[in-house]
Protein backbone atom coordinates (compact mmCIF):
# COMPACT_ATOMS: atom_id res chain seq x y z
CA UNK A 1 0.00 0.00 0.00
CA UNK A 2 1.31 3.39 -0.29
CA UNK A 3 -0.24 6.78 0.06
CA UNK A 4 -2.46 8.53 -3.18
CA UNK A 5 -3.12 12.18 -1.91
CA UNK A 6 -4.26 14.67 0.67
CA UNK A 7 -7.75 16.15 0.58
CA UNK A 8 -8.38 19.56 2.41
CA UNK A 9 -12.14 20.97 1.55
CA UNK A 10 -11.56 24.93 1.30
CA UNK A 11 -14.41 28.12 1.39
CA UNK A 12 -13.02 29.56 -1.59
CA UNK A 13 -11.15 27.83 -4.19
CA UNK A 14 -9.07 30.51 -5.63
CA UNK A 15 -8.38 32.38 -2.44
CA UNK A 16 -6.52 28.74 -1.69
CA UNK A 17 -4.84 28.50 -5.12
CA UNK A 18 -3.22 31.64 -4.37
CA UNK A 19 -1.79 30.41 -1.23
CA UNK A 20 -1.28 26.92 -1.91
CA UNK A 21 0.06 27.44 -5.37
CA UNK A 22 1.06 30.78 -5.43
CA UNK A 23 2.76 31.19 -1.88
CA UNK A 24 3.75 27.73 -1.44
CA UNK A 25 4.59 27.10 -4.60
CA UNK A 26 2.56 24.03 -5.41
CA UNK A 27 1.59 23.03 -9.00
CA UNK A 28 -1.65 22.76 -10.22
CA UNK A 29 -1.94 19.10 -11.97
CA UNK A 30 -5.50 18.15 -12.60
CA UNK A 31 -8.76 20.04 -11.97
CA UNK A 32 -12.58 18.99 -12.21
CA UNK A 33 -16.20 19.43 -11.37
CA UNK A 34 -17.25 16.75 -8.81
CA UNK A 35 -20.63 15.52 -9.52
CA UNK A 36 -23.69 12.60 -10.09
CA UNK A 37 -24.36 9.70 -8.62
CA UNK A 38 -20.74 8.81 -7.91
CA UNK A 39 -19.88 11.69 -5.76
CA UNK A 40 -23.25 11.43 -4.05
CA UNK A 41 -22.75 7.50 -3.44
CA UNK A 42 -19.04 7.70 -2.16
CA UNK A 43 -19.19 11.09 -0.06
CA UNK A 44 -22.66 10.23 1.40
CA UNK A 45 -23.80 13.47 0.63
CA UNK A 46 -27.13 13.97 -1.70
CA UNK A 47 -26.61 16.28 -4.43
CA UNK A 48 -22.85 17.20 -4.22
CA UNK A 49 -21.35 19.23 -6.86
CA UNK A 50 -17.55 20.71 -5.80
CA UNK A 51 -14.59 21.88 -7.51
CA UNK A 52 -11.80 19.65 -7.39
CA UNK A 53 -8.35 20.41 -8.06
CA UNK A 54 -5.11 18.60 -7.35
CA UNK A 55 -1.44 20.22 -6.33
CA UNK A 56 1.42 18.43 -6.69
CA UNK A 57 5.05 19.70 -5.11
CA UNK A 58 8.38 18.81 -7.63
CA UNK A 59 9.91 15.97 -6.14
CA UNK A 60 7.46 13.19 -6.71
CA UNK A 61 5.23 11.68 -3.65
CA UNK A 62 2.21 12.63 -2.44
CA UNK A 63 -0.82 15.12 -4.04
CA UNK A 64 -2.86 17.09 -2.52
CA UNK A 65 -6.41 17.86 -3.37
CA UNK A 66 -8.26 20.75 -2.53
CA UNK A 67 -12.43 20.28 -2.43
CA UNK A 68 -14.42 23.33 -2.71
CA UNK A 69 -18.42 22.08 -2.18
CA UNK A 70 -21.01 24.39 -3.74
CA UNK A 71 -23.59 21.56 -2.44
CA UNK A 72 -24.21 20.66 0.56
CA UNK A 73 -22.09 23.60 1.78
CA UNK A 74 -19.95 22.84 4.85
CA UNK A 75 -18.93 24.81 7.67
CA UNK A 76 -15.94 25.56 9.60
CA UNK A 77 -15.94 24.34 13.27
CA UNK A 78 -13.88 26.28 15.68
CA UNK A 79 -12.47 22.76 17.49
CA UNK A 80 -10.77 21.56 13.92
CA UNK A 81 -8.44 24.74 14.20
CA UNK A 82 -6.85 23.15 17.56
CA UNK A 83 -3.79 20.63 17.67
CA UNK A 84 -5.20 18.61 19.92
CA UNK A 85 -8.75 18.08 18.70
CA UNK A 86 -9.64 14.39 17.64
CA UNK A 87 -8.62 12.84 13.57
CA UNK A 88 -6.41 13.93 11.25
CA UNK A 89 -5.00 17.86 12.89
CA UNK A 90 -2.30 19.34 10.54
CA UNK A 91 -0.22 18.54 7.22
CA UNK A 92 3.64 18.65 6.94
CA UNK A 93 5.84 19.95 4.40
CA UNK A 94 9.73 19.42 3.78
CA UNK A 95 11.67 22.31 2.50
CA UNK A 96 15.05 21.65 1.68
CA UNK A 97 17.23 23.26 4.38
CA UNK A 98 17.18 25.02 7.64
CA UNK A 99 17.86 28.05 5.44
CA UNK A 100 14.85 27.33 3.26
CA UNK A 101 12.54 27.01 6.00
CA UNK A 102 13.97 30.48 7.22
CA UNK A 103 12.89 31.79 3.87
CA UNK A 104 9.56 30.44 3.95
CA UNK A 105 8.97 31.51 6.85
CA UNK A 106 9.56 35.23 6.27
CA UNK A 107 7.96 34.96 3.17
CA UNK A 108 4.31 33.78 4.98
CA UNK A 109 5.09 36.24 7.29
CA UNK A 110 5.47 38.86 4.59
CA UNK A 111 1.91 37.51 3.41
CA UNK A 112 0.32 37.97 6.40
CA UNK A 113 -0.24 34.33 7.40
CA UNK A 114 -0.74 33.72 10.87
CA UNK A 115 2.46 31.69 12.28
CA UNK A 116 1.92 29.53 15.37
CA UNK A 117 5.53 29.95 16.66
CA UNK A 118 8.78 30.46 15.51
CA UNK A 119 11.28 27.67 14.52
CA UNK A 120 11.46 25.07 16.90
CA UNK A 121 14.48 22.61 17.04
CA UNK A 122 13.86 19.40 17.99
CA UNK A 123 15.59 18.34 20.52
CA UNK A 124 16.23 14.43 19.58
CA UNK A 125 17.27 13.14 15.82
CA UNK A 126 14.09 11.61 13.84
CA UNK A 127 15.28 8.44 13.05
CA UNK A 128 17.70 8.33 10.45
CA UNK A 129 16.53 11.95 8.97
CA UNK A 130 18.40 13.84 11.62
CA UNK A 131 17.83 17.02 13.68
CA UNK A 132 14.67 18.69 12.36
CA UNK A 133 13.21 21.94 12.61
CA UNK A 134 9.93 22.87 12.39
CA UNK A 135 6.98 25.74 12.78
CA UNK A 136 3.17 25.89 12.52
CA UNK A 137 0.82 28.21 10.81
CA UNK A 138 -2.79 28.04 9.43
CA UNK A 139 -3.96 27.86 6.32
CA UNK A 140 -6.82 30.86 4.83
CA UNK A 141 -9.46 28.18 5.99
CA UNK A 142 -7.46 27.53 9.22
CA UNK A 143 -6.13 23.85 8.48
CA UNK A 144 -2.94 23.62 10.56
CA UNK A 145 0.50 23.22 8.44
CA UNK A 146 3.81 22.85 9.31
CA UNK A 147 7.10 23.33 7.62
CA UNK A 148 9.75 20.90 8.37
CA UNK A 149 13.94 20.74 7.59
CA UNK A 150 16.15 18.10 8.48
CA UNK A 151 19.93 18.54 9.25
CA UNK A 152 22.31 15.68 9.93
CA UNK A 153 24.64 16.38 12.59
Amino acid sequence: MQFDHINIVVADMDRALAFYSGLLGLRRSFETTLQGEWVETVTGLPEAHARCVFLEADAPGVRLELLQYFTPAGEALAPNRLPNTHGLRHLAFAVEDWAALEDLLARLKTAGVPIVSEPVLVPFQVGNLGRKKLFYFSDPDGTILEIAAYQQE
